[in-house]
């Protein structure tokens, strides 16, 4: 299965709302590295030199033999924005997933901060496995590095992936605990709270929930936490 490496942050049309779109061509632009420099958060911005060292190191890891599979649990499981040959579902024990990370800029702003979902440690996590053509990995991660990597949130680990069928190698962003954006477990009725109140340059936060939870269910992927909190959003 190839998806279309120019789709973009396009409302479902069961959602009718009016966003931002992250798609390639900010990515290839560095757009948001630009917007980031002139903002708040510039002094947290990582250096272009340590994003480079950060990619090399995993493109050279021992772990990464010919394709590359990279584990989605959150925006990138409804919109990549990268080009890949297959997709599974598939599962990684030792992490969940959980909104732990406070978006400062895509879907908050400094002042008033977003939440978004990071990695955390302990539990299991199901997800989207997707695999990337050896070919290509460089130019995909280096894309999927300026997406995520650019306040140094995450940290990219090689997780053992699950689908049902075999055990492989995958790479996923993890939540960074000592990073600033770090904001710990916190109650429902408190997430459910910042994510209605919270827009950024990517839209709103209950926005980027409603969106999550359908993209896992379009995806075949259950995930009760998600959906829990969505259906306490929408009632409210």
């Amino acid at each position: 299965m190839a998806r279309d490496p120019g789709t973009s942050d396009a409302a479902p049309a069961s959602r009718s709302v009016d966003l931002g779109t992250l798609n390639r061509f900010a990515l290839e632009n560095d757009r948001l590295r630009e917007g980031l420099e002139h903002s708040a958060l510039a002094a947290l911005l990582l250096p272009e030199a340590e994003l480079e060292r950060s990619l090399q190191a995993v493109l050279a890891s021992p772990h990464r033999a010919g394709d590359l599979w990279l584990f989605a649990y959150g925006s990138l499981v409804w919109n990549p924005v990268l080009s890949y040959v297959e997709r599974r579902i598939a599962t990684v024990h030792g992490f969940h997933r959980r909104f732990c990370l406070r978006s400062r800029i895509n879907r908050g702003t400094p002042e008033s901060p977003g939440l978004v979902l990071g990695l955390d440690r302990g539990g299991r996590c199901a997800g989207i496995a997707y695999r990337i053509p050896a070919r290509e990995v460089e130019i995909e991660l280096r894309l999927l590095w300026r997406r995520e990597m650019l306040l140094g949130s995450y940290e990219p680990k090689w997780v053992l992936a699950r689908d049902g069928r075999e055990t492989f190698r995958a790479l996923a962003f993890v939540v960074d605990r000592q990073r600033s954006g770090y904001a710990g477990r916190l109650p429902d009725d408190e997430i459910v709270a910042v994510l209605k109140r919270s827009r950024g340059k990517l839209g709103t936060g209950l926005d980027y929930l409603l969106r999550t939870a359908d993209g896992l269910a379009e995806a075949g992927v259950r995930d009760t936490y998600v959906s829990r909190l969505a259906a306490l959003a929408l009632a409210r």
